[in-house]
C-alpha cells in the first residue's frame, strides 16, 4: 500500500507544474491538530489533485467538521488515488471498508444507472444548470434514490468545469473533428456519444495520454479547460474547443450502515459542512475554469467555439444517445430534469 500511495504521488508531480505545489503536493493540507483522539473516523477517497478546487473539498470538510465535532470526529481525506483506483475503491464502499467517495461522473452510473444522467449530453451543460439541479429537492432526491436502496447515499457533488476538445490543431466544426483522433473517459455513454458524432476515438486510462498526446497516438482529448491547463496537457494540444456538453462531477458518496453508526448531532454536523462546503467549491470551480482559460490563453492556447449551426448538428446527433440511456436512467426522471433545466 505504501509503494501504491508513493506511486500514486509521484505521478501527480510528473503531471502537475511544480510552481502550483511544493515537493510533496500535500504538505500544504496536512491537518494542524492531531486526529489520534477521534472516537470516529470517516475514511473519505478521491482521484482528484486538490490543485482542482472540487479536489479541495475535502480538506475543508475535514477541517470543519474536525472543529464543529470538537475532535470528536475526523474526516480522513484521501485524494490522488491514495487508496486505489476508483473501481477498487468502489467496492471497498458498498463493503464499508471506506466510508466515503468523490466519485467521478464517468464511474458513478455503476453505482446507479440514475447517477448517469448528469453524464448526458447537453443535458447539465453548465454551471448554472448544474446548480439549478442540485438545488432542486425533489431532483437531487431522485437523483439518489436508487443509489441509498443499495446502501450507497448520494449525499453532494462538486466539480472540474465544463467539457470540450483539447487539439494539437484547432477544430472549428464537426467535419474537422472526424480528422482528429480523440482519447475518451472509459464511460459507456461517452462512447455512444463519439460514435453518433462519427469521431474517431479511443478508450484510454487517464495516466497513458501524456505519452500518447506526445507519440500522436491520439490527436486530442475530451476533457475541461481546468484539468487540461493544470495538468499541462496544453502543453501539447495548444487549442480547445468549447462544446460544454456535460459538467464534469466529483459525486460525494458515502456508505449508508456506516453514517447511521454515527450519533444524530454528529450525522448532522457532516451532513452540514458537506453540503454548504461542496456548494462553495462549486462556484470556485466556476471561477477557477475562467482563471485557467485567462492563463492558457496568456500561453498561447487558442479558444474557439462553434457556431450555432454546428453545435446544433452535434445535439441533434446525441439525441438517440440521450434516449438510449434515457431508458436505463428512467424516461420519467429524465423528461421531469428536462422539464426543470
Amino acid at each position: 500500500m505504501k509503494n501504491r500511495i508513493l506511486a500514486c504521488l509521484l505521478f501527480s508531480l510528473l503531471l502537475l507544474p511544480l510552481t502550483v505545489f511544493s515537493a510533496d503536493p500535500l504538505t500544504a493540507w496536512q491537518p494542524k491538530f492531531d486526529p489520534s483522539g477521534a472516537e470516529f473516523t470517516y475514511l473519505l477517497s478521491s482521484v482528484a489533485h486538490p490543485a482542482i478546487e472540487g479536489g479541495t473539498v475535502g480538506y475543508r470538510i475535514r477541517d470543519r467538521v474536525w472543529k464543529e465535532s470538537k475532535g470528536r470526529l475526523y474526516v480522513d481525506y484521501r485524494p490522488i488515488s491514495q487508496l486505489g483506483g476508483e473501481k477498487d475503491v468502489l467496492s471497498k464502499l458498498q463493503m464499508g471498508a471506506v466510508q466515503g467517495m468523490l466519485c467521478s461522473s464517468v464511474l458513478a452510473p455503476n453505482v446507479s444507472p440514475r447517477l448517469g444522467i448528469v453524464n448526458l449530453p447537453f443535458m447539465v451543460d453548465s454551471f448554472a444548470k448544474l446548480e439549478q439541479f442540485r438545488n432542486n429537492t425533489e431532483l437531487f432526491n431522485e437523483f439518489g434514490a436508487d443509489a441509498e436502496k443499495k446502501g450507497i447515499m448520494v449525499v453532494d457533488f462538486t466539480g472540474y468545469g465544463s467539457y470540450g476538445w483539447a487539439t494539437k490543431t484547432p477544430v472549428n466544426s464537426l467535419e474537422e473533428a472526424k480528422t482528429q483522433v480523440f482519447r475518451i473517459a472509459q464511460a459507456p455513454v461517452n462512447v455512444d456519444l463519439y460514435k453518433a458524432w462519427g469521431i474517431q476515438f479511443t478508450v484510454m486510462p487517464w495516466p497513458d495520454v501524456p505519452q500518447a498526446l506526445q507519440t500522436g497516438v491520439i490527436s486530442g482529448l475530451d476533457h475541461t479547460p481546468i484539468v487540461c491547463n493544470i495538468t499541462k496537457k496544453f502543453t501539447v494540444a495548444k487549442a480547445f474547443t468549447s462544446l460544454d456538453y456535460a459538467q464534469g462531477l466529483y459525486v460525494h458518496l458515502m456508505n449508508k450502515r456506516w453514517f447511521k453508526g454515527l450519533p444524530e448531532d454528529l450525522q448532522q454536523i457532516l451532513m452540514t459542512a458537506i453540503s454548504e462546503e461542496s456548494a462553495d467549491v462549486r462556484a470556485l470551480t466556476e471561477k477557477q475554469q475562467l482563471d485557467q482559460i485567462a492563463a492558457a490563453k496568456t500561453n498561447g492556447i487558442v479558444f474557439n467555439n462553434l457556431s450555432a449551426v454546428e453545435k446544433a448538428q452535434l445535439v441533434e446527433l446525441a439525441e438517440p444517445v440521450v434516449q438510449k440511456w434515457g431508458e436505463k436512467i428512467g424516461i420519467d426522471y429524465l423528461n421531469k430534469v428536462r422539464a426543470a433545466l
